[in-house]
This record gives structure tokens, sequence and C-alpha cells, in this order.
């Protein structure tokens, strides 16, 4: 079909997927793809137009076939991965979503498992603008794994009520506190309002505590004031944003990280995800669409379900998010990962031993629901994350830190 000479890693994109067919014949189905999403037909053509359309015509790198012994009907399967050349899209991530999945996706049981951007398509983005090493900085925290904390109950309260809740999650030592996804522009916390309010509340319990803390404030509003918002809120005082990263697009995110006015780390929130990954048979996979297309379009932190609370993912999809946020082959900063969901102090053991010291543990009900209130919460995380990182059991270490006692009392420890 094609000429594997032209196919140049460093100007061809791939993309890998799953395809599931009891019938097909994988390598023609290969094929198809190849041609279908590029040139269109091949073998109709006459010599002298081939010669013209072959830089344009996407190769088929490899067909992976796998018939489990028993399997079931509908179990059969290839991993297939198709090159495309650089020449056929501009360097924006909807331009290669469009021609790697866009018509495909609807295609029967197929799912995208993979991208991995040419060198050329890559040198369009600059990722992450600090990454996990810029957001240590700013906080001055190098030796542990960093604490967030959630605002929760947030529609219908006042400044006052919003303000309140803040300063209480702050006394407790978290690191990084975020707003509510759903938490939009309304009456009562307008924007510049609820920044002023909630880092007034920040210096309040950094001169009490003497730590640092960045404040993700949801941006929100229509695509086409979302810069103007951010600037907004930087010029309130914000020193984080929280971007629904799914629901405005991966080329938002982009804009957003490459605007040298918005000089702040940007947590990228999954709403809308489970829409995406769940399904073997369908979607895009999970370490693509909340691990390497998150931090190819900016984001210095990623948040996704963990495998131990609320919303639970598979624990082998969290790790590969995780490897995506933080491959070293990527020329590009490494995104936090932000395993969430149903976190309580007596799961930081679990997090810390699958995820390591380069992680964030991120917490709204373990936090606002300890006995003694959210800034006890805090403290019991940062007891908790102490204890790990001193090499103790939470039990033991709870006999002399109250807060963290009451934690494991209400919600107990999980060893697996």
């Amino acid at each position: 079909m094609s000429n594997q000479n032209l196919f140049n890693p460093n100007t061809y994109s791939t993309a890998t997927y799953r395809l599931f067919d009891d019938k097909a014949d994988f390598a023609k189905k290969a094929e198809g793809i190849a041609v279908g999403l590029t040139v269109g037909s091949w073998t109709e053509l006459p010599e002298v137009a081939k010669q013209k359309m072959e830089k344009h015509l996407g190769q088929v790198v490899s067909v992976d076939v796998h018939e489990p012994e028993g399997a079931s009907p509908g179990e059969r399967y290839a991993d297939i991965t198709v090159a495309y050349p650089d020449a056929n899209f501009s360097r924006d991530l909807p331009a290669l979503l469009v021609t790697t999945f866009g018509k495909l996706s609807m295609d029967g049981r197929i799912k995208l498992l993979d991208l991995s951007p040419s060198a050329e398509f890559l040198s369009a983005f600059s990722g992450p603008r600090f990454g996990i090493k810029g957001i240590r900085d700013r906080l001055g925290v190098h030796d542990r794994p960093l604490l967030m904390s959630i605002f929760k109950s947030v529609i219908g309260y006042d400044l006052p009520n919003l303000r309140e809740q803040f300063l209480q999650q702050a006394l407790g030592g978290v690191d990084l506190i975020k707003d509510d996804e759903i938490l939009f522009e309304n009456p009562l916390t307008p924007l510049e309002k609820r920044v002023e309010a909630c880092i007034d509340a920040a210096r309040q319990a950094e001169r009490e505590t003497g730590q640092k803390l960045i404040y993700y404030t949801n941006l929100t509003g229509p695509t086409s004031k979302l810069r103007e918002n951010a600037r907004r809120a930087i010029d309130a005082g914000a020193n984080g944003l929280l971007f629904n990263v799914l629901s405005y697009g991966f080329d938002a995110l982009a804009e957003l990280a490459n605007d040298s006015a918005i000089n702040v780390p940007i947590a990228a929130h999954p709403a809308l995800a489970g829409a995406y990954y769940p399904s073997p048979y369908h979607g895009i996979a999970a370490s693509l669409l909340l691990g390497k297309l998150v931090r190819v379009a900016g984001a210095d932190l990623s948040l996704f379900p963990s495998p131990y609370g609320s919303v639970v993912m598979p624990k082998e999809e969290n790790l590969a998010i995780q490897a995506a946020l933080m491959d070293k082959s990527l020329p590009l900063r490494e995104t936090f990962p932000v395993p969430s969901a149903g976190i309580h102090p007596g799961l930081v053991p679990l997090i810390l031993r699958d995820f390591g010291e380069q992680v964030v543990v991120n917490a709204g009900g373990g936090v606002h629901g300890h006995p003694q209130g959210a800034a006890a919460g805090g403290r019991a995380f940062r007891q908790a994350i102490d204890a790990v990182m001193a090499g103790r059991e939470l039990a033991d270490y709870a006999a002399d830190h109250e807060e963290l006692r009451l934690a494991i009392e209400r919600w107990g420890v999980r060893n697996a």
C-alpha cells in the first residue's frame, strides 16, 4: 500500500487503537484506516497521482492480533498503530484528534489507546508552565507529597461563609485549595470578590501557620471570555486556576497555558471524563485523555478518580495516567498527578505506596467531615503523610496525634 521509507518519526504522528471484531481481517482493516483517514483512496489512483499524494498517505506501523483461548464471542481484538503525516494537519490538538479518531470513533468497537505526536508537532507546545518542580518551588515544599483540599457546599453560600470555609481548610496545613468545579459566576460570590476573600483568608492562615498556599480559582464563562476572566482573577490575587478541560477543549487549555499574562499554575479537572474512558470498546484511554493530552496542553496538575475512593478507576489505569504525566521521554515539564474522590487519611499509605512522593493527596469530605472540623481534618492528613514518610504505622503514629486518631476512628485504615 505504501512506501515505508517515507515513515519518519520526526514528521509523522502515530495513533494506536484497539479494535474488536470476531471476523475482521485486521491487517486489511488497518490499511483501510491508514488510507481512509488520509488520502481517502489509494489503489484506484493513477501512478502520477500516487507520486503527488504519497507524502500525505498514512502508514500502517503494526498490527498485533489477540485471540484469547476460550474467550467469549466479541473478545477477539487487535492493537493497531498507524502513522499520520504531519503535513496533513495543523499544529493543534483538535486537528490531531479529528485526524486520528474523529470519524473513526464512530466505526464500531474501537478505542483510541495512545497518540505519539511527532517532535515537529510537539514543538508547537510549551506544555505546563510550572509543572511539578515549579509548583513545589512556589510553595517551598520539596520533601513530601502535597496536600489539596476542596470546597464543599459552595452553591448558595455568600462571601463570608465561603471565606470562613477557606480559612478553616488553610489553617489545617493544606498546600492547595481548589474551588468546586460547579462553582460558576454568581451574584453571591462573583469572581473578583471570591478571589479577594479567599486570598485574604490565605494570608491570615499563613500568618498563623507560616505556610504558603495556592488557591485554584474555578475559571468559567464563555470560551471567548476565558482569557479575560483569567486575567481578572489574577489581578484580584488568584495564584492558581482550576479548568474543566474536557468541557472547553484541549485547545482552550493550551491557549491559556501559553499566555504570558496567565502566569499561574493550572489544574485540569476531569469533569466529563466518564463519557470517554471507561468502556473497553469505545472512547479514549484514560492515560491519554487525562495524562498525555492534558500535559501536552499545559496543565500543571491533572485530577482523576483514584482507585480507592468513591469514584473508582482501576489502579492500572491510574498508574498509566501517572506514567504519562511524568514520562521523561516527552520534552515537557512533568504534571502533578492528583488521584481524587473519597480520599481520607487512612488511605494515605496506599496513595504513597502506589504513587510515590510526587503526588498530590486530594480530599474533600475527608477534610470537612473530620469530627473536629476542617482545620483538624487538614492536620490529620498532614499527620498521616508525616507518619508514612517516617516509616510509621498510622495507628502507632495516631497514639500521639489526636486529629489522626479521630480520623482513623471515623474512616479506618486501608492497607490494600
